[in-house]
């Protein structure tokens, strides 16, 4: 099914149900697909939604480069068209950024917000993350200034790509030029001031392996967020959620249960 958003074409997948509507989040580079196996695993009575965020899966892109607010307003209003406020959330990554944003904004719009491997929290920079930074600008200058010459244009435009793929991210070099611009103005922003105006009850679901989001941002998020919890999945990677589906699952069903309310 498809909606507009936004100016955005999105596309979702809805089971109707009774109760708190269910939400699930896929991460950056991802789509609906990844949250699917969760979804098949919550109470069949519940109504689910998953979706694919602009610029990914089967959804349209964004219609200039977006950072988070946007995002955050896009699944805003998809969920207000289709009358699923408020709800329930799961969240992986990407979708925990969004979500955070929203949160911390609207404090009616999510009964109980589940996020695993949530983005949104800046990484400390290592001394050789910082040398790493600063041989890229340096260069990204040199080739500037020969841009400026106009000269050897199309040996440019070759430096300038291999700049990019010795440089930038796995995520980074996977998109073309338009969606790289979205890409960093996501990732720029730090969410940590949107921890404390989080006012609905959260549960953090991490894997104790993650490299992406490392388990000091489950733990940050804890302390910050007034009413959290902080669930570790051993042996558990970036995507511990899928890794161990069932124990997932079993958690968010308990915590989503409608006795809660």
């Amino acid at each position: 099914m498809e909606l507009q958003a936004k100016g955005a074409n999105i596309h979702y997948t809805l089971r109707a149900g009774a109760g708190t509507p269910i939400v699930l989040l896929h991460g950056w580079g991802c789509d609906e697909s990844l949250m699917k196996p969760i979804a098949d695993r919550l109470p069949a009575d519940r109504t689910l939604l998953t979706l694919d965020f602009p610029g990914h899966g089967h959804s349209g892109r964004p219609t200039e480069p977006w950072g988070v607010p946007e995002f955050a307003e896009c699944l805003r209003e998809t969920l207000q068209q289709l009358k699923l406020l408020p709800c329930d959330v799961i969240a992986h990554s990407f979708g925990g950024r969004v979500t955070l944003w929203l949160a911390s904004h609207d404090p009616e719009m999510f009964r109980r917000i589940l996020l695993t491997g949530a983005a949104g929290l800046k990484k400390p920079q290592t001394e050789e993350g910082k040398k790493r930074a600063e041989a890229f600008q340096k260069k990204k200058a040199a080739l500037h200034t020969l841009r400026g010459l106009k000269v050897f244009n199309p040996l440019l435009d070759r430096a300038e790509e291999k700049l990019r793929q010795t440089y930038g991210s796995r995520d980074y070099n996977a998109l073309d030029a338009e969606m790289r611009k979205t890409f960093v103005k996501v990732i720029s922003q730090d969410l940590a001031d949107c921890l404390p105006k989080v006012q609905s009850p959260t549960l953090l679901v991490w894997g104790d392996g993650d490299t992406e989001t490392p388990l000091w941002m489950g733990q940050k998020m804890e302390r910050e967020i007034a009413d959290a919890a902080l669930v570790v999945l051993e042996g558990g990677t970036h995507f511990a959620y899928l890794e161990q589906a069932d124990r997932f699952a079993a958690i968010a069903k308990a915590f989503f249960a409608e006795d809660h309310a």
